[in-house]
């Protein structure tokens, strides 16, 4: 069998590491037992488990749910994420690529992985040795693929990609009745689905159902046997209509966070999972007039207590987040003072004496009755929360949260 480096999801010493054949023991602590980290990440994986429950009850009797866990589960750590997925009763993994597929595998999971992103020449045999199914945009790849198959004497399995607006993956839609005739020809491929994907179903419903009819359009008549999936966690609404979709991807909804507030997936009561945390370095006074971090974009307005975080933008907290965004002490918002720097971020506590170094700071998430939410913290770093969640980087510890032993 080829071999595909395995790597450890966010490298941090609370991760468990991807080990052939089996899942080391995961490193399950509560906020009392967990080390006291200087920056880090809570995942609450009994509200991920409650997330997945609701999303499944939503769905019509027959719906397959694919549970895309590509970027490491969106920065939640993909082993523990998959696990849970799977003993939910999701039907199929989505992942990016052929490495995320194989970290899968050497976890010793049996289920269906289909890979979103396009399959390199290279790559080609890993589609086989690790029991992966393709996502196609072209004559050319299926050719490709064709030709590995016959060579080895075993079906690879594929999933059509149809561009109904996206203009990024997929055969445009026109054209894709062709290419499914000529797949037909190709004695080894086995095709298992056909999908497209909305480019703009958080915002433009319009944009969307246009998307929609397009890729209705391009289906083949018969489609018998086949996953026919368009909605993601921004647009679940194709199943409530009578159609041949039998399948939805969700990613960003299963991790407690709604892409928009008027389609249908904000329906579903989904709970964070995630939140972001830091600590207090240092307090000191500082006078009125004094100017705040690189390039004195802020100046003190009065004599101040400052607090300087022990987490910057090496660790996810985005520059953008300077003199317009906040932080949470003590259930107080504290206002963040300057430009973020690599390693610190600076911010206001005059009205909070108490503080002292090594108090904890919410930058995402609930402290008291004063919450950050992700899409907040997003919405100030002018980003999405897929970036946010994705942008929070290795040195970040994992600390995972569950109420039982698994």
């Amino acid at each position: 069998m080829a071999s595909i480096p395995l790597r450890n999801g966010t490298g941090s010493d609370t991760e468990c590491l991807l080990i052939p054949n089996r899942l080391e023991q995961l490193n399950i602590q509560t906020p009392d037992t967990a080390p006291p980290h200087r920056c880090w990440a809570e995942i609450d994986l009994a509200a991920f488990e409650r997330n997945l429950k609701r999303i499944q009850a939503s769905l019509p009797a027959g719906v397959s749910y694919i549970s895309v866990v590509k970027a490491d589960a969106y920065g939640h750590g993909m082993p523990q994420m998959v696990r849970r997925v799977l003993q939910s009763g999701v039907d199929y993994l989505a992942v990016a690529n052929v490495h995320e597929a194989a970290d899968i595998r050497h976890m010793g999971m049996g289920c269906p992985i289909l890979i979103l992103s396009p399959i390199l020449p290279h790559e080609d045999q890993f589609l086989i040795d690790y029991d992966a199914t393709a996502t196609i945009s072209s004559l050319e790849e299926a050719q490709r693929l064709n030709q590995l198959a016959v060579k080895s004497g075993r079906a690879i399995q594929l999933h059509l990609k149809i561009d109904t607006g996206m203009g990024r993956l997929g055969v445009w839609h026109s054209q894709a009745s062709a290419l499914l005739q000529q797949i037909a020809q190709l004695p080894g491929l086995i095709l298992k689905g056909i999908y497209t994907h909305f480019s703009s179903a958080e915002n433009d419903p319009a944009f969307t159902e246009l998307q929609r009819e397009r890729f209705l359009a391009a289906l083949p008549q018969c489609t018998a046997g086949l996953l026919i999936h368009a909605d993601n966690s921004a647009g679940i609404q194709s199943l409530a209509i009578a159609s041949p979709f039998n399948a939805v991807r969700i990613g960003l909804l299963q991790f407690g966070i709604s892409a928009c507030l008027n389609t249908a997936d904000a329906q579903i009561p989904v709970e964070p999972v995630f939140s972001f945390h830091t600590r207090v370095g240092l307090v000191k006074s500082l006078p009125a007039g004094t100017d705040i971090s690189y390039g004195r974009s802020y100046r003190l307005k009065r004599s101040s207590r400052i607090a300087v975080l022990t987490a910057g933008y090496a660790d996810g907290v985005p520059v953008e987040l300077g003199n317009k965004s906040q932080v949470l002490i003590a259930g107080q918002g504290c206002p963040i003072l300057g430009r973020v720097t690599m390693d610190q971020t600076v911010v206001d506590v005059t009205d909070l004496p108490q503080v002292r170094a090594g108090d904890c700071a919410v930058l995402i998430g609930q402290d008291g009755d004063a919450e950050i939410t992700t899409s907040q913290f997003s919405h100030a770093a002018v980003t999405i929360p897929w970036e946010t969640l994705c942008s929070i980087t290795k040195r970040v510890a994992r600390v995972y949260i569950s109420p039982r032993e698994l």
